[in-house]
């Protein structure tokens, strides 16, 4: 997979990326809005890749990527598609590092997230998001999804779902 849009490049997780993920992870926005994953060494951070994001590449074909600016190759996030427990439809995931939020990075890789899924033949993506993460819910608004229903998933609990705007 070689994605790349005007200012973000994505490439697959390696195990290289353990330091990277450790520090994403625990985020604040990342705890608050996404959830804890128990994830508080560098050995934690290659499980997390290994278990998540490399076994999807293997089991769907695509995953979560490491997304980095174009121009320095810096990591600011992480942007992709899972099947997820729960959801009959692949789901739009994303997380950026604070540094790299409010400045459309999340807007730009989520619209280049739902234009790969369309070249992979994906028919239709959600997504899920804290009921109270305002800015997530603007950036899937942005790119076409709007809210549908509340629901809970396995392991989970209650998040809003946005689906693609349906035909007239």
């Amino acid at each position: 997979m070689h994605l790349l849009t005007p200012r973000l490049t994505f490439h697959p997780f390696t195990s290289e990326d353990a330091p990277f993920i450790l520090t994403l992870l625990n985020t604040r926005g990342f705890l608050q809005f996404i959830g804890d994953r128990g994830v508080r060494t560098l050995e934690d951070a290659r499980q997390y890749l290994q278990n998540g994001p490399m076994t999807s590449y293997r089991q769907h074909g695509f995953g979560l990527y490491r997304t980095d600016l174009t121009e320095t190759q810096t990591p600011i996030g992480m942007c992709g598609l899972i099947k997820r427990d729960g959801l009959d439809d692949v789901d739009l995931g994303y997380a950026f590092l604070p540094a790299y939020e409010g400045q459309g990075y999340a807007t730009e890789a989520a619209s280049a997230m739902m234009t790969h899924a369309q070249q992979l033949g994906i028919p239709r993506v959600v997504a899920i998001t804290a009921p109270d993460n305002e800015r997530s819910i603007r950036v899937l608004e942005k790119i076409g999804l709007r809210f549908e229903k509340m629901i809970t998933l396995p392991n989970s609990g209650e998040s809003k779902l946005f689906t693609p705007l349906k035909p007239l």
